[in-house]
């Protein structure tokens, strides 16, 4: 997409986990996962600078902490042209 300069908005839902992870092992039944297993769930350290990375690739990007603040990031990206990422932290 940015090579292509596409008109394509990719929107990163960023909780900082692989949360499917976590839901994958409730259905196991296994129980609780250990301290070894956290870490490896858990993807802040380090954190992921999306707009940093995006910015790298040539890519306009934003970062939405609030609703308000996607739906006008949204919008904004809906009316340019080319690439875009939006990160809405969760």
């Amino acid at each position: 997409m940015a090579r292509e300069r596409l008109d394509v908005i990719t929107v990163i839902l960023n909780n900082r986990r692989y949360r499917i992870l976590d839901i994958e092992m409730q259905r196991t039944g296994a129980g609780p996962v250990g301290p070894k297993a956290e870490e490896m769930i858990d993807i802040s350290r380090p954190a992921l600078d999306w707009l940093y990375l995006a910015a790298g690739l040539g890519v306009p990007a934003t970062r939405a902490t609030t609703a308000a603040e996607f739906a006008a990031q949204f919008r904004s990206a809906l009316n340019a042209s080319g690439p875009h990422l939006i990160e809405a932290v969760l």
